[in-house]
């Protein structure tokens, strides 16, 4: 159904195009990544005006054929090289690309998969520029919400943009692609072939109902989603090019004062501070290893995140809380570097002391990031009103269970 269509998602050349421009300058002759090039427009246009030498990767080998083709027939031959693999699993150094781009692709892999691995791909100085599919309403119509989840579950703006930084990246401009970019080159010519198609071939009635659902959710409810592009750079490096990272770690006795100043820091009151110091005197709570800070090139502690033992009508459990970051050091990925550390130990420990799930009282937009969703859908609750969508749970072996019902957290929280 979809061969030989001009492209395989929304998109343009005038849109690829801006984005160029976006990127800001590049190297003379820049060394570009195209993943998931699909039949390769970027591809060619990127080689024809940027002057790049692509590397396009797909796993859909006749893609490649033709584009292989189209840049012979067009003399950019030398420039486009084609590899069939993993966008994901490049067989390639550190360092190899100037630009990796990636338009309408990233959804085969997942927007913050993805970002964590290319940043190895970028050489000093460069840019990777990604189109993502995001919501753009805080509350899609019911119809979209349940189309999305199923297929790609969405995230907002703001929800990508953290989850950029938390990847290592700064965002240097953001574009939301044209109405256009979905009809011209992809929903109409797709529209187009559906009528053609045979309905008697195997499986194609099933492809028949999946791609009209799709386009008559973009036709019913497109308002509440688009595709829009994110440039993005590797966080600020030092002079011999290497990236400044965050080095997440359990706390130690000298540490105590530090994370007390960073929750009075990012807390309006000292009632935080004052829970951490509670739960540390606290022997059915507390558990050592758990209490992660994250910190800086120096070591200086900028981050924090603590998980405490709870219990979910009697069994044993996990409470991710406080998170913390000094004002200074939001929105740099700190936070999510020391909330990760924290799950990958409570995973190690849970083996051993047999807490298999963790809860979060949080912001719906930041924690599905490391996997959590709704409570509810464990079957699990709080004791007090709270949002649906901000009581979260995640189990942390997916092949174990996890208890069902109401939380009961420590004293220290007082609820």
């Amino acid at each position: 159904m979809h061969h030989d269509l001009p492209r395989q998602g929304p998109g343009s050349d005038a849109t690829t195009r801006r984005l160029l421009e976006m990127a800001g300058p590049l190297p003379e002759c820049p060394r570009v990544l195209d993943a998931g090039c699909g039949p390769g427009r970027s591809t060619l246009l990127l080689a024809e005006e940027a002057g790049a030498h692509v590397t396009a990767v797909d796993l859909h080998q006749p893609f490649l054929d033709g584009l292989a083709a189209e840049a012979a027939r067009r003399g950019l031959g030398d420039r486009v090289t084609v590899v069939n693999c993993s966008m994901d699993r490049l067989p390639v150094p550190d360092h190899s690309f100037d630009v990796v781009w990636a338009e309408g692709s990233v959804y085969t892999i997942g927007f913050d998969v993805a970002l964590r691995a290319w940043r190895r791909l970028l050489a000093p100085g460069g840019v990777l520029v990604v189109t993502e599919i995001e919501w753009t309403v805080p509350h899609p119509a019911a119809p979209a919400r349940a189309y999305w989840d199923a297929a790609y579950p969405l995230r907002t703006h703001a929800a990508n943009t953290d989850i950029a930084l938390a990847a290592g990246y700064r965002l240097r401009a953001y574009w939301p692609l044209p109405e256009s970019d979905w009809w011209d080159e992809y929903y109409t010519p797709l529209t187009q072939r559906l009528a053609r198609a045979d309905p008697q071939r195997p499986g194609m009635p099933e492809a028949l109902a999946a791609h009209r659902t799709e386009i008559g959710m973009r036709r019913e409810h497109g308002s509440d989603y688009d595709y829009a592009a994110y440039i993005l750079r590797p966080h600020d490096t030092n002079e011999n090019g290497t990236m400044t990272t965050w080095t997440a770690r359990p706390e130690t006795a000298d540490d105590i004062p530090v994370v007390r100043d960073i929750l009075l820091a990012a807390f309006p009151t000292a009632l935080e501070a004052d829970i951490v110091d509670a739960l540390r005197a606290d022997p059915k709570a507390w558990i050592d290893g758990l209490s992660m800070v994250a910190a800086a090139p120096d070591g200086t502690p900028v981050g924090y995140a603590l998980l405490t033992r709870c219990h979910v009508d009697g069994r044993p459990a996990l409470a991710l809380a406080p998170c913390a970051v000094l004002p200074s050091a939001q929105r740099t990925g700190a936070g999510s570097a020391a909330v990760r550390a924290a799950l990958a130990a409570a995973r190690a420990a849970a083996r051993a002391a047999g807490e298999n799930l963790v809860v979060v009282l949080g912001h719906a937009d930041y924690y599905p990031r490391f996997g959590f969703t709704p409570a509810s859908r464990f079957g699990i609750r709080a004791s007090f009103d709270v949002p649906d969508e901000a009581m979260m749970a995640m189990a942390l072996d997916g092949t174990r269970p996890v208890p069902a019902g109401t939380i009961q957290y420590p004293a220290a929280f007082g609820v």
